[in-house]
């Protein structure tokens, strides 16, 4: 449940969320997904260092 975002998801709602404030959220996260794949190739082409 925690992987597919169940948990955060519940704790998002209990409180209203500016549309300025969900857009910057949005924004981070996409971010953050971005570095991750970006990292995730980088090793698997061997620019840097694995686990």
């Amino acid at each position: 449940m925690q992987r597919e975002g169940t948990f955060r998801e519940m704790k998002r709602r209990n409180y209203y969320e500016k549309p300025s404030e969900k857009r910057a959220r949005q924004k981070a996260e996409a971010l953050r997904r971005a570095r991750k794949l970006a990292r995730k190739r980088a090793i698997r082409e061997g620019l840097i260092a694995g686990k």
